[in-house]
This record gives structure tokens, C-alpha cells and sequence, in this order.
């Protein structure tokens, strides 16, 4: 078994420092210049650079889907450009998922009533939408359209990527509204406190 790296003894509780390094780039939401990764790890700023040149050649020697990048801000971990198609299939894979039948009644009326607030959204539906709306955000279908004039509670619309997908033009391209969801002007007396 492999000693855990010490350096004056502080056990960084790491194989080596190359494997500290990882671990902290890893984990690290953006790029970390070579001090602060010396100032975490309590070795020496030299050390660390040689480590990391190390660590990146390893990478590109063994031919690994992760590449270690010095930018501009400091050092990253990135995927490696000959793993790019991988990566796009799943990314997109993953965005095309099929969406729950509470996303799409909840995508139709933000695309109908646009811009909304969760609290009216969650009145038509009659159910909490936390989650769902926080999923419709995250695919990139709906997005931020400011604020509410009373309450200053966030407001939602569809985005140009829902028109691609949809294949739309623009919002005057969707069918027509069912004479089954009631008009904004009825919900008005609705308790949003939900």
C-alpha cells in the first residue's frame, strides 16, 4: 500500500501529490491559480507546478479522456478535444430526454401565459412547480423574464431554444388555446400562497 503524502508532516491524506492535485481540481468549480493550490495543500509553489506539468503529461501519455490545462486563471481539469463527440452525444442524450407530462403541462402554460410567475403557474395546475419549473430552467426551455410589478416574484418565458425545438417561428406559430384553461383575468381571486 502506497504511504500517504506527507509534507512536513501533514498527511494531505493523498497517495501523492499529483493525486492531491487531482482530487482538488476535481472538485474545484473553476480554474485555481498555482498559489492558491500550494496555499491549500501546504507545499511549496515550485513543487506544485512540477506536479501538475506531471500530472498533465500522465494524462496525455496514458491517452485518458481528462486533461490537465494551465489558462489564463490557473490550472483546470478539462475533457480531453478528442473526447468532444462523446460528450456532446451525452450531454445532448441527456437534454432530449423525454420530459414528464407535469413539465409539459407546465411548459404549455408558461408558452400560453408568458410571462408568468410561478405562483400563477402553480394555480393552474393546482400543485407546487418548484422543481419543475427548476428543470424547464436548467433544459433551457423557460428562463427569467424579470419581475412582477406586486410581490416582485420572478417571471418566466419560453426561450428562443423552445421555438427550436418546437419548431416554431415565433409564439404567433402555436395552435390555438384550448377553451378549457381558464382566463388570467378568473385566476385573480386564487390564494397563490401555495
Amino acid at each position: 500500500m502506497t504511504e500517504p503524502f506527507l509534507d512536513g508532516g501533514l498527511d494531505l491524506g493523498a497517495p501523492s501529490l499529483e493525486a492531491a492535485l487531482e482530487a482538488v481540481l476535481l472538485v474545484a468549480e473553476g480554474a485555481l491559480a498555482t498559489v492558491e493550490l500550494a496555499t491549500a495543500l501546504g507545499v511549496p509553489e515550485p513543487e506544485v507546478t512540477t506536479a501538475l506539468h506531471h500530472l498533465a503529461a500522465d494524462y496525455s501519455a496514458r491517452g485518458s479522456g481528462i486533461e490537465v490545462r494551465e489558462v489564463a486563471e490557473g490550472w483546470r481539469l478539462y475533457t480531453a478535444a478528442d473526447c468532444q463527440a462523446a460528450v456532446e452525444r451525452f450531454v445532448r442524450d441527456g437534454q432530449n430526454a423525454r420530459l414528464t407530462h407535469a413539465a409539459l403541462e407546465t411548459l404549455a402554460i408558461v408558452a400560453y401565459r408568458q410571462p408568468i410567475s410561478r405562483g400563477r403557474i402553480a394555480a393552474i395546475r393546482g400543485v407546487n412547480v418548484d422543481s419543475v419549473v427548476r428543470t424547464l430552467v436548467t433544459r433551457g426551455l423557460i428562463e427569467g423574464a424579470g419581475e412582477e410589478m406586486e410581490g416582485q416574484a420572478t417571471l418566466f418565458r419560453t426561450t428562443s431554444y423552445f421555438l427550436e425545438r418546437m419548431g416554431l417561428m415565433s409564439l404567433q406559430d402555436l395552435p390555438e388555446i384550448a377553451d378549457l384553461v381558464p382566463a388570467m383575468d378568473s385566476l385573480d381571486h386564487v390564494d397563490l400562497s401555495l
